[in-house]
């Protein structure tokens, strides 16, 4: 079960809560899940208990029990519904879509945290593989049209530039505007680019102005890809700090864990191609899996708010949950490679895939080799 398909599932127990008369509350448009917060459990949460207990005048443990009775129980949430996912896709009736629910725990004021079911980490990897570094981009172009505009200043400049491609990924049409012509060397150096100066044409057309606190000093120095990662990790409103350390091969450099991550799985897939066997998804219990399963999430959301730093942080998270996996990718000494091996190798080049995905939106190169 995806995520997406989790989501839905969780909708239509709201929907079946209310036609029931179980609860008197209008069904939204759409339920978030995501990867369970500090005290949570299981493969994925969602607040839909708490978002309903206002306007359903109860309180939300009640409301969490009434859902988690419906998501354990198969026969109550088969009907003939048709729904409307938030990708713009139907699914008629459940065709066994709760089958993947193995658990449902409530913690906290009411939270549903989610247990899913051996095939749950192969659905996901299986579709990272399949999409490739475009996975948790749009199915399309949206009616979106968002133009942007920045001062003159490096940060301002880049952070657009970011924003842009990400926007994009998620099927807006963008257009860019500065202040003043772009200084050479960011051109050269940095990789930016922007579609014009003010948008003197469209004087009436409302832009989203692009001002994050600007850069100390010149982050030149220090190259494309450490420049715009020290410009892009941090949130908007924080002073960027511009030091040699986004250059250091260590682990106290996030940027290096990244790519450093990401060069790892493209070398075990190269080292397993010497033993003679390949990726398989299979059943691998492993907390990175919830993260790749949450990155069109974190897209979807990066885009929203205009923040780039939060897929840049996501990278971090997902770089750090994947590397204490990798030493147990191949096989060891005279071990055969095993279904689990090709299972683990096939999450650790789904992991590759994000990573490198993640980065080639912020404008940073992701090397094979590091």
């Amino acid at each position: 079960m995806t995520p997406v398909e989790l989501s839905r599932t969780v909708l239509r127990a709201v929907r079946r809560a209310v036609d029931d008369g179980e609860l008197r509350v209008a069904v939204p448009e759409r339920v978030v899940v995501s990867a369970p917060g500090p005290g949570g459990c299981g493969d994925y949460a969602t607040n839909i208990a708490l978002q309903l207990a206002r306007p359903a005048g109860r309180p939300p443990m009640e409301i969490a029990e009434i859902l988690k009775a419906l998501l354990l129980s198969t026969d109550r949430l088969t009907d003939s519904h048709t729904d409307a996912g938030a990708d713009g896709t139907t699914d008629a009736g459940t065709d066994g879509l709760t089958t993947g629910i193995t658990d449902v725990v409530i913690t906290g004021p009411g939270f549903l945290n989610i247990s899913l079911g051996a095939t749950a980490s192969a659905t996901v990897v299986e579709e990272i593989l399949r999409r490739g570094t475009r996975y948790g981009y749009a199915n399309g172009p949206s009616a979106d049209f968002i133009p942007l505009y920045c001062p003159d200043e490096v940060r301002a400049v880049v952070v657009m530039d970011a924003l842009a491609r990400i926007l994009q990924s998620q099927g807006a049409a963008v257009r860019t505007g500065c202040e003043a012509s772009l200084d050479p060397r960011w051109v050269d150096i940095l990789g930016v680019r922007v579609d014009g100066r003010r948008m003197q044409d469209s004087p009436a057309l409302p832009y989203y102005a692009v001002r994050p606190v600007p850069a100390p000093v010149d982050p030149l120095p220090l190259g494309r890809d450490a420049a715009r990662w020290a410009l892009l990790h941090p949130a908007g409103h924080d002073r960027p700090r511009i030091t040699d350390e986004h250059l250091v091969q260590r682990e106290s450099n996030p940027l290096f864990r990244v790519r450093y991550a990401h060069a790892r799985t493209r070398a075990l897939r190269r080292n397993a191609a010497d033993l003679g066997f390949d990726a398989e998804p299979g059943d691998v219990r492993h907390d990175v899996v919830v993260l790749l399963a949450d990155h069109p999430r974190v897209l979807a959301r990066a885009a929203a708010h205009r923040a780039p730093d939060r897929l840049a942080r996501h990278l971090v998270t997902v770089a750090d949950a994947v590397l204490p996996l990798l030493p147990a990718v191949l096989p060891r000494g005279a071990e055969k490679p095993s279904a689990t091996h090709r299972a683990r190798l096939a999450l650790a080049e789904a992991a590759g895939t994000v990573l490198a995905g993640g980065l080639s939106l912020l404008g940073i190169d992701a090397p094979d080799h590091l």
